[in-house]
């Protein structure tokens, strides 16, 4: 399994009561002709993409990026962090 083809999604409730989707898969950036291999993680509340920010993490990595989708989600329902680039990228950082 890859990334590349099947990104990970988890759904967080805040605390606020609002609802954020987590997404984590290989960027998709129409501009460039070539693949990459950039796995990136996005925070959407409905239409809107709150935060994206690339990760360590490499396309062949799906449990990682499981993981990382996870951790995020607990970090958010909890409270513990705010559903911003900022507040993910120590997350994102991390080698898993």
């Amino acid at each position: 399994m890859s990334l590349r083809g099947n990104p990970i999604s988890e759904t967080a409730m805040l605390p606020d009561g609002r609802s954020i989707r987590i997404d984590v898969g290989v960027a998709r950036d129409p501009y460039v002709a070539e693949r990459t291999d950039t796995v990136s993680v996005e925070l959407h509340e409905g239409d809107v993409v709150l935060a994206s920010l690339n990760t360590v993490l490499e396309p062949e990595q799906d449990s990682e990026a499981r993981a990382l989708a996870r951790e995020i989600k607990a970090e958010l329902e909890s409270g513990e962090i705010e559903p911003t680039a900022g507040e993910i990228e120590r997350l994102a950082d991390q080698p898993r």
